[in-house]
């Protein structure tokens, strides 16, 4: 066999490894395996991200995948109050003009909202309303992207680097609680 092919086969091999791991019910998932199987499920999860968000959560170590999609959910909660504690600081600052403040302001309730929002995927989740838990936090996602779409878009500034992160990974959180999420209902 060509180590090429061989290389593929044993790549294969530890996917489906990993896949079975997770969606076995009860069975106890690593965010190591969730996220290779989520990644392998939707080529929008950075494998990567996920890992780093997931295993710094303190109830990852003992979660199965319904565990690691509530995590996600939680994390999503985080990301939206760190990105409100960043927003009000820069407020705080007040070396923004007066357009820059408002957008901030948006921001602001953009983000008070989406933390929100991800609280309902996690509540979603945990009744097993996988369908609601996934639209919140794509919900949650949509309106971290307004931020930097709307807000400071129609103040024709770009948002602070710290806050146009924020949206970045609020979107990316999203994109792997959905994933995770689908791996329980396959």
């Amino acid at each position: 066999m060509a180590p090429s092919t061989a290389r593929v086969l044993a790549a294969a091999a530890v996917a489906a490894l990993a896949l079975m791991s997770v969606v076995v019910p009860g069975a106890v998932a690593t965010p190591e395996t969730a996220c290779a199987a989520a990644a392998a499920r939707d080529r929008r999860v950075d494998y990567a991200f996920c890992v780093s968000r997931l295993s710094h959560h303190h109830d990852s170590p003992d979660a199965d995948t319904w565990g690691l999609a509530k995590v996600a959910a939680d994390v999503g909660v985080a990301t939206a109050s760190d990105a409100v504690y960043d927003i009000k600081a820069l407020l705080v600052a007040g070396d923004a003009g007066k357009e820059r403040e408002a957008a901030l302001e948006q921001c602001r309730a953009l983000y008070e909202a989406s933390g929100l929002a991800f609280a309902e995927a996690y509540d979603g989740i945990n009744r097993r309303d996988y369908a609601a838990g996934k639209r919140e936090a794509a919900d949650a996602a949509g309106l971290a992207r307004r931020c930097g779409g709307e807000a400071f878009a129609r103040a024709g500034v770009p948002p602070p680097p710290q806050v146009a992160r924020w949206g970045e990974e609020a979107e990316k959180i999203a994109v792997v609680c959905a994933a995770i999420t689908d791996l329980i209902i396959k």
